[in-house]
């Protein structure tokens, strides 16, 4: 059964805005939103949290039973939207539960990437490699519209994994896989010669790189050959060329 809202004070239209908004929000109702056909057509297949479908008035989509749908005018989707161009589909989804880290040889462990692209762009790339990622503090909230957009939906085909570092350094260790990070430095050795399939590889944050207390305790150091007159790389490019290489061996 369809209900119809109108008004933009509704409780619900508010929540959803809320939703959309703040990570806070997100946690305290167990629920993310997230915006486009696209997208809701990968949540209907592959996420089984699936919890109710805003719809403008006239689309029609085909949905589970389960599902809760709301009707809105224009108007009021376009006023909960955060598109400049709707699509005329928006939809709330239940959170996971958060599930345990396992560390994996041939895994990334993502330190402070808060860019919500670059943090959805490597959770797509990850999902299309089959590498395992891990995020540690400091990272953009998985469940953003931002990231949920920018991984194209990878967000429904894996649980993101959070840790903090302490427990990601001490389980690594204890399973006998080597940490490594991605560095400007001297000492650092080219990827391209390392086994980085056996790894857990580390990628630093946009502005500051990789902590120093990881940088401190990781096993190796590793960098990214490239013209000299390059400061540095994208993070998610830079993660996109780790696990590259992570699969050619």
């Amino acid at each position: 059964m369809e209900k119809r809202i109108t008004a933009r004070k509704n409780p619900f239209i508010q929540q959803v805005r809320r939703l959309l908004s703040s990570r806070k929000e997100r946690e305290a109702a167990g629920l993310f939103a997230a915006d486009g056909a696209k997208l809701l057509e990968e949540a209907i297949r592959w996420w089984p949290g699936l919890d109710t479908v805003i719809l403008s008035d006239g689309v029609q989509v085909q949905l589970p039973d389960s599902v809760r749908v709301v009707r809105v005018p224009e108007e009021i989707m376009a006023y909960i939207s955060p598109m400049e161009s709707p699509q005329g589909a928006l939809f709330l989804c239940r959170l996971p539960e958060r599930p345990a880290f396992v560390p994996k040889p041939g895994m990334l462990l993502l330190d402070g990437i808060q860019d919500p692209g670059n943090l959805g762009t490597i959770l797509r790339t990850a999902d299309a490699l089959e590498i395992p990622v891990a995020l540690l503090e400091g990272c953009a909230d998985p469940y953003s519209h931002k990231v949920v957009r920018a991984s194209m939906g990878a967000v429904f085909r894996s649980v993101s994994v959070q840790t903090t570092w302490e427990a990601a350094r001490a389980a690594c260790e204890a399973a006998g896989i080597p940490v490594a990070v991605t560095a400007l430095s001297e000492r650092a050795e080219d990827l391209r010669q390392a086994k980085l399939e056996q790894m857990a590889v580390v990628i630093g944050s946009e502005g500051k790189g990789v902590r120093t207390e990881i940088l401190e305790s990781a096993d190796r150091e590793l960098i990214i050959p490239m013209n000299p007159k390059c400061e540095s790389l994208n993070a998610a490019v830079a993660a996109a060329i780790v696990m590259w290489q992570m699969k050619q061996r």
